[in-house]
């Protein structure tokens, strides 16, 4: 068997024309894109291996995203000093590889990772959000309380059982544990400031949990959306984790407004006994 060598790579990409991460039949992803221009400077159907931190759903952004593969030995060597530079030119401008580093084989970009954490962008502003931001940001008809956001918020943190929020998956557990989560506001339009008088602002929820099930953090904004434009009670969200199946009343928020920011690992020599870990929590 060839001799392999694990790579970390640290990816960005624009989620608005891609069908989320996980390749699809005859649909633009990530891993399809990513695979492809792979594929050209290896040889096609060259066994990668690829594992993902976070397979993101359509329309979402990420500016922290996290995979590895596995390359033959010689292949590194031969692209080590170019293959980021290489991979800029062959992939299409909305998904980006920022850095390739070598790892230990025992690292897993999937079960190793401590936590994902997510921001989500919301502009209750008249004119909605900003031009240059409207791939990444919500427009929200209603105004917003920062107050009542962060006091929804706060009664979501903590390990709990989030069926309510989530699309559950056969034999999956939907108990997560959610060790941050506020919103902070920010101006609404270049050089305004954020505390100036004026109509509407951007706010900008971060969550933060060692795992996320399907639409939870989507399903957690939209919920927390209904308090901050005050249709619900700042209670009302952490009334929901009482319930082991998703709640109709929950409103899935757009894909659009979230983007995967971080992923976190421990050291080294922890990445083999956190993957095991992992693996047999979620199973």
């Amino acid at each position: 068997m060839k001799e392999s060598i694990r790579l970390r790579l640290d990816i960005s990409y624009d989620g608005a024309e891609f069908s989320g991460w996980a390749a699809q039949p005859e649909r633009r992803t990530v891993a399809g894109v990513l695979t492809e221009a792979l594929g050209r400077l290896l040889g096609e159907g060259t066994p990668l291996g690829l594992s993902v931190a976070g397979r993101t759903d359509a329309g979402v952004h990420a500016t922290g995203q996290v995979c590895h593969i596995d390359l033959p030995v010689d292949a590194w060597d031969r692209l080590e000093e170019s293959l980021v530079r290489r991979l800029a030119a062959l992939m299409p401008p909305d998904a980006r590889v920022r850095a390739v580093t070598p790892v230990p084989g025992t690292f897993d970009a999937r079960f190793s990772a401590t936590f994902r954490r997510y921001e989500y962008r919301v502009a209750d502003t008249p004119w909605g959000p900003e031009p240059l931001r409207r791939h990444d940001t919500l427009g929200w008809a209603r105004p917003l309380d920062l107050d009542r956001l962060n006091a929804a918020a706060a009664g979501l943190v903590g390990e709990h059982d989030y069926a309510a929020y989530c699309r559950r998956k056969e034999n999956a557990t939907t108990v997560r544990a959610i060790t941050r989560l506020d919103w902070r506001r920010e101006p609404p339009s270049p050089g305004s400031s954020a505390r100036s008088e004026g109509p509407g602002a951007v706010y900008v929820a971060t969550v933060q949990a060692d795992a996320f099930c399907q639409s939870m953090v989507r399903s957690l904004v939209g919920a927390m959306l209904a308090v901050g434009d005050g249709r619900r009670d700042p209670s009302w969200p952490a009334t929901l984790l009482t319930l082991r199946e998703r709640s109709s009343e929950v409103t899935v928020a757009s894909a659009h407004g979230l983007t995967l920011v971080a992923v976190g690992y421990p050291a080294e020599a922890e990445y083999a006994a956190r993957a095991d870990a992992t693996r047999r929590l979620r199973a």
